[in-house]
């Protein structure tokens, strides 16, 4: 076989739906915020001959990327279960006007529900499993599907077959870097998270994470629970790139799941990172040491995005998160002596809440005071613990299991014989209230616009978003 040009895909669907391969919440947010195509961008990276469209945040529509069709041989679309639907229409509209393309999804939707996915799809040749890089780049080369490991493929006969497992990549360094795909397919200023300086760049330094959340989807489905890195000298490479690619860059981000996983390497790339003088933020645990948070501090961090997901410590317990409440107040306590910002984020509705546990949380998300906070649903992704525990026990109902309305909005998708759905999605929004309506809070908020015209203007659009965003909760 020849070889096929490649398209990398994240499809148009709804206005402002943060689908991206480095979303780990697909849907639309209170804030508008996109995640870079990072997973996607990688095997692009491994095809220099490839496109890669990210068209959520391009706010590209399918009459811009079904061209494409035409010039392009292998479609790899990246997909998640909220997303999958719209995905299958977009593939079948490029297999009308080519109906010898190719076309494959990637990602953990497909990796834990292989068969069912390629049987619900009739337009998908083959799915990936787990980390599907090199996956792609032997399909693109002309190999046979019939000679490709970790992938579930479609005969002709219509038979649907599994080939051989791929082994999970353990020397992350032969991973080329993603940033030149940045630059040749993507316009940086289109990402935007609200606790991130703009413009900012993501990255991963590593995959997998020790921790066994039950609710965390890529661990439990693409990454695995070892943390597999790059080396020091190779993040560093990177980053020197980066910097010349785009010197506008006010930010970067580290996200790994657990970036502090390895705090030997952590601190080794902090103070190269500091040499450098750049500003960075990551992912961490709230156990991190103090000793660790001065050397990352006095290197460059500006903030960390910690999960501390609720106040109660028995839910905790029920999902496996691996830390203990007065930890994760040191913790806490240490980053605003050190002047590391925090962005805490929380999970409401998991295993064990009640309306008891819901007012813990807002006592503790008051209490430990980090900068800014993201109130999330909880998610059962197919291929967790947490789905899995879900259907066993009747918390989550089939017209739920998608995890979004139709208007691409995140649903409360679990429920229990003492907690409505009603109840915990209600909850998200008392939450927000409860933690922002503060007088301290919003003293804080006005003196940071006041001292800085750019963050003005970022708060007062985000705060016309998340009015907008509550009003279309109401209305639902």
């Amino acid at each position: 076989m020849s070889k096929l040009k490649t398209l990398f895909l994240q499809p148009p669907s709804f206005d402002g739906f943060d689908g991206g391969a480095g979303s780990r919440y697909q849907a639309r947010r209170e804030i508008k915020s996109f995640w870079f195509p990072t997973w996607l961008a990688q095997p692009a990276a491994l095809l220099p001959d490839s496109t890669l469209i990210d068209a959520p945040p391009a706010r590209l529509k399918m009459e811009d990327v079904l061209p494409h069709a035409k010039t392009h041989q292998l479609l790899i679309i990246h997909t998640s279960t909220p997303s999958f639907g719209n995905d299958v229409k977009v593939a079948e509209e490029f297999k009308k006007l080519n109906p010898q393309m190719l076309v494959g999804f990637v990602g953990a939707k497909v990796a834990v529900q292989p068969e069912e996915s390629l049987a619900r799809a009739k337009v998908l040749d083959f799915v990936c499993g787990n980390e599907f890089d090199f996956t792609i780049k032997e399909i693109a080369e002309g190999a046979s599907l019939r000679d490709v490991k970790g992938i579930w493929w479609r005969e002709t006969t219509g038979e649907i077959i599994k080939n051989e497992d791929r082994p999970l990549l353990m020397n992350m360094d032969e991973l080329p870097f993603v940033v030149d795909v940045y630059k040749k397919h993507l316009r940086i200023e289109d990402y935007f998270i609200g606790y991130l300086m703009h413009p900012y760049i993501s990255i991963y330094t590593g995959r997998g994470c020790k921790s066994h959340c039950t609710f965390c989807l890529w661990p439990q489905t693409v990454g695995g629970h070892k943390y597999r890195t790059r080396s020091v000298e190779n993040v560093i490479a990177e980053i020197k790139r980066a910097k010349e690619l785009f010197p506008q860059v006010k930010e970067f981000m580290f996200d790994d799941d657990t970036f502090t996983d390895d705090l030997p390497r952590a601190e080794a790339i902090a103070r190269e990172l500091g040499k450098l003088g750049v500003t960075w933020s990551c992912n961490a645990k709230a156990n991190v040491p103090y000793e660790t948070l001065k050397v990352l501090k006095a290197n460059g961090l500006r903030l960390l995005l910690v999960g501390y997901e609720s106040g109660n410590q028995q839910i905790l317990h029920n999902i496996k998160k691996g830390m203990r409440i007065e930890v994760a107040k040191k913790f806490t306590s240490d980053c605003h002596k050190l002047g590391i910002k925090i962005h805490g984020t929380f999970i409401v509705g998991l295993p064990g809440e009640t309306q008891e546990t819901l007012k813990e949380t807002i006592a503790f998300a008051k209490e430990i005071n980090p900068h800014t906070i993201q109130v999330s649903l909880a998610a059962p992704y197919p291929g967790t613990f947490l789905y899995n525990q879900a259907v066993k026990e009747g918390w989550l109902d089939v017209e739920h299991a998608e995890l979004i309305d139709e208007h691409g909005v995140q649903i409360a998708p679990l429920h229990y014989p003492h907690l409505s759905h009603e109840e915990i999605f209600n909850s998200v929004e008392l939450i927000y209230r409860e933690f922002y309506f503060r007088p301290g809070k919003i003293l804080s908020i006005l003196n940071e616009m006041l001292r800085s015209p750019q963050m003005l203007v970022r708060r007062l659009r985000e705060g016309l978003e998340f009015r907008t965003f509550l009003k279309e909760r109401h209305a639902a």
